[in-house]
């Protein structure tokens, strides 16, 4: 870049042990690249630009505004795209690929088995992920690289339909037949990559070998200027923290909408070639599998645009509240219509916002939680008893119109729309009490607080601020 850091000594003196490295409590540095300015920023500023993170002795906040060179920043990102956002969506295409291709099996004793196992060895991933990408993400950027490793649920279903209809071609697969040659093979897959990314990933920015060290303080300082009171980046877990990431009003309702979208997406990936079946019985089993796949490109290319916007205009709770109408509409159809060819198209109307939650809400919950500890916790609260729920949505005796399945995701999307924009009013409301606010009362809530206790405020810190 031709641009050489002036980094402080704080920062300088991170050599012993990334895993703990702290953000100073002051002001630090003049840097082209990460400097301090008490002034207004450009506009043209605005997306490397962050309020600083830090605080004083007595808890009273810094008012400078950290600033980063929109340079050295943008390619760092990139280069944390390219190594950190692929390997995490390849192990997640696999993996969502294995649940959705469960329709297949043909013994209910069978099906019941490795669902229970794939449940077991694989529901820690979508919420490990989505905290692994918070750790070097800054807020407004989450959404879209949320996104872009959610955007293999859609992906799954359209590759994962094209894959098993590419593998129940063949005769055999050593000792298996019929479906299960579609787990014997794409369980190979699976088990081979999570191998190899055992040993390639990186835990946080701190410990990544590929970046330079002046690559590793600026990922550093990026994330940390958005945590309030916060000095490591990988916090100490203690009951204060998980406690915070559990009480925090805007986890609770997000991971309401999460546990809701769930019942929605998870009714799909389990269910479309069931539904494919009953609106069109006549075709052969092939066939059924491909008409799954336009309704899942569409719906992966919906949840790019949209974590893309939410992402360019740092905002997740309209586009969470926007999607409801289209997904309530597509079902209302499905309910009302008897023909085909309206019901196939109707699938397209839920599976275009159907998918959006999976990036929106994490990245909501992650924007809403100060501490890495609390953020962890919040992540995993977010509503993933949802897939036990659609499980249930679509019974044998209920078809072919699936009144009780299609009535229930109706309304589990009606309960979105509410749910949503009652949290953005909250959060409005709360910010505007927080904003009244005097400095007196302010000094009075942090006087005698320890820098540890400061920390464990998280979002009842009085300088925090709701982000919709």
């Amino acid at each position: 870049m031709g641009v050489a850091y002036c980094l402080s000594t704080d920062l300088r003196q991170m050599t012993t042990s990334y895993s703990n490295t702290r953000i100073p409590t002051t002001r630090p540095y003049a840097s082209p690249r990460i400097m301090w300015n008490e002034s207004k920023p450009d506009a043209k500023q605005l997306e490397s630009v962050a309020p600083a993170s830090t605080s004083s002795a007595k808890g009273a906040p810094d008012t400078a505004t950290q600033i980063f060179d929109p340079r050295a920043e943008n390619k760092l990102r990139r280069k944390i795209d390219l190594y950190i956002v692929p390997p995490v969506a390849l192990l997640y295409l696999f993996c969502f690929i294995d649940r959705a291709n469960i329709a297949f099996c043909q013994n209910k004793g069978q099906m019941i088995a490795c669902r229970f196992l794939l449940g077991i060895f694989e529901s820690g991933l979508l919420p490990g992920i989505a905290y692994y990408l918070s750790r070097w993400y800054r807020h407004a950027e989450l959404s879209f690289r949320l996104g872009m490793y959610m955007v293999m649920t859609p992906t799954a279903g359209a590759f994962g339909g094209l894959l098993a209809s590419g593998i129940l071609k063949l005769e055999n697969f050593g000792s298996l037949t019929q479906w299960r040659m579609i787990f014997g093979i794409e369980g190979i897959i699976t088990i081979g990559i999570a191998a190899i990314l055992l040993f390639l990933l990186t835990d946080n920015p701190t410990t990544a070998r590929w970046l330079t060290p002046e690559e590793r303080e600026l990922a550093v300082a990026r994330v940390m200027s958005e945590r309030i009171a916060q000095e490591e980046i990988v916090d100490k877990m203690n009951l204060a923290k998980v406690k915070n990431g559990i009480s925090n009003p805007v986890t609770l309702i997000t991971a309401f909408i999460f546990l809701c979208g769930n019942v929605v997406v998870l009714g799909i990936s389990f269910f479309l070639p069931t539904i494919i079946r009953t609106i069109y019985p006549n075709r052969t089993i092939v066939q059924q599998q491909l008409l799954t796949v336009p309704p899942y490109v569409v719906g992966g290319a919906c949840l790019l645009l949209v974590s893309w916007l939410a992402t360019k205009f740092n905002t997740r709770q309209i586009p969470i509240f926007m999607s409801a109408p289209t997904v309530m509409a597509g079902y209302a159809i499905m309910l009302a219509s008897s023909n085909a060819n309206v019901r196939y198209a109707a699938i397209f109307l839920t599976a275009s916002c159907a998918f959006l939650g999976g990036s929106l809400c994490n990245a909501q919950v992650s924007a809403n939680t100060v501490s890495d500890t609390a953020r962890s916790v919040a992540i995993v609260l977010c509503g993933y008893l949802g897939g036990l729920v659609a499980t249930w949505t679509y019974l044998p005796w209920d078809g072919p119109k699936y009144p009780i399945g299609n009535g229930l995701n109706l309304a589990v999307s009606g309960a979105i729309g509410v749910a949503s924009i009652g949290g953005l009013i909250w959060m409005k409301a709360d910010n505007r009490k927080r904003d009244r606010m005097t400095p007196a009362e302010k000094e009075e809530m942090l006087a005698g607080l320890t820098r540890e206790q400061l920390s464990e405020l998280d979002w009842k810190h009085p300088d925090f601020r709701w982000k919709p």
